[in-house]
């Protein structure tokens, strides 16, 4: 077999430090670097409620097909209501991953003719999703109030401006309030990915757009479970209209096999336990506060939320800090260019409520020496 075409590429990526591999976390080192932000990934209430709720009901450990043909049962349907009403939709479609989530709702919904503006630091699944899209699409400056209101100014058709609650490589979070003013002003529909918010920012960990009381405001919303929610699949939160709509024209929705029982008893058990999770949250912004002290000195981007990010440019200097952490048994991963942009790579740093003010302080130390 004639492989030389792959070979090639790969050798630049190698030659690049930029080489991507499968790894398996230490064992005992701390996680600084997952999403489960909550913890619930691996919590014996967590493990506990899905059991409950999977010992209450019959289920199928597949799903036997599309939700449109045999993979459509009571339960997913149910928790598609639950997930609506504790986020004050009209209605929720669910969808195997955020990624698929995104791809489904931004390639079917924009038609030719209409105009999709979208941050700049928006996730790659929004950006497959606009590029299967018919319509015209551009970005702006990141969280640039100014620059979105020019390219609003010289959009056509139905207009759809895409921006993340929180952003995942930055941790910083996106100018909402303002944000759906001018879309309200321009006749914008709003759409917002709320996968780095979910289960952290909130009373109830309800996400941005609910905290700030603009759920109204938005024409869609994709929340997503594989990050605090600490399972797996995503909703789009939306009309009942945009729920029929999805269901009809959303090929990563009509052509995938549904998501199990199990996956959908881990959704339901997780919504009833991280809306009262408020010590968690509590103590998860004392680390996020602490930390921020603790690295004054270093060049790192502001963020309230449990993603920072101190700078390292260069992919070989970015890798080397990585490894020296993860010897220290300290789990923090390298983000490479073209992950970033060159320049700006950096250690995503992600702080959760299982870790401890020590554990901090120990990379605080590391970092800082």
């Amino acid at each position: 077999m004639k492989e030389d075409f792959l070979l090639k590429q790969l050798a630049q990526r190698q030659e690049q430090h930029a080489f991507r591999q499968l790894r398996l976390p230490a064992p005992g080192a701390v996680d600084f670097c997952s999403n489960d932000y909550l913890g619930l990934a691996h919590s014996a209430a967590m493990q506990e409620g899905v059991h409950t709720l999977l010992q209450a009901r019959p289920y199928m450990h597949g799903s036997t097909g599309s939700r449109l043909l045999a993979g459509n049962y009571a339960w997913i349907e149910e928790a598609e209501s639950m997930l609506a009403t504790f986020h004050q939709s009209g209605a929720g479609l669910i969808y195997n991953s955020g990624y698929d989530a995104n791809l489904g709702l931004f390639s079917s919904v924009p038609q030719k003719g209409d105009t999709i503006i979208y941050d700049q630091l928006i996730h790659a699944s929004i950006r497959d999703g606009i590029r299967l899209s018919k319509a015209q699409a551009f970005s702006f400056l990141h969280n640039d109030l100014e620059d979105l209101g020019k390219k609003l100014q010289h959009a056509a058709g139905n207009i759809f401006v895409a921006v993340e609650s929180v952003y995942s490589m930055d941790g910083d979070m996106a100018p909402l309030k303002e944000i759906a003013a001018m879309c309200e002003q321009y006749s914008a529909h709003l759409i917002v990915d709320e996968a780095h918010a979910t289960g952290v920012v909130g009373g109830k960990g309800e996400g941005l757009v609910q905290h700030l009381q603009l759920q109204q405001a938005c024409f869609a919303r994709v929340n997503t479970f594989g990050k605090a929610v600490g399972c797996h699949g995503a909703v789009v939160l939306g009309s009942p209209h945009l729920r029929d709509f999805l269901i009809n024209f959303s090929r990563s929705f009509i052509y995938t096999t549904a998501l199990p029982a199990t996956a959908i008893a881990a959704i339901v058990a997780s919504y009833e336990l991280f809306p009262y999770m408020h010590s968690a949250r509590e103590h998860l912004a004392a680390l996020i506060t602490h930390f921020r002290k603790g690295v004054a000195s270093l060049s790192t981007l502001y963020s309230e939320t449990p993603i920072q990010v101190v700078l390292t440019p260069g992919n070989e200097a970015t890798r080397s800090l990585a490894s020296s952490l993860q010897s220290a048994g300290l789990d923090v991963r390298a983000i490479l260019h073209p992950t970033v942009p060159k320049g700006k790579e950096r250690l995503r740093i992600v702080l959760h409520s299982f870790n401890t003010m020590e554990e901090v302080d120990r990379l605080i130390k590391a970092l800082v020496q």
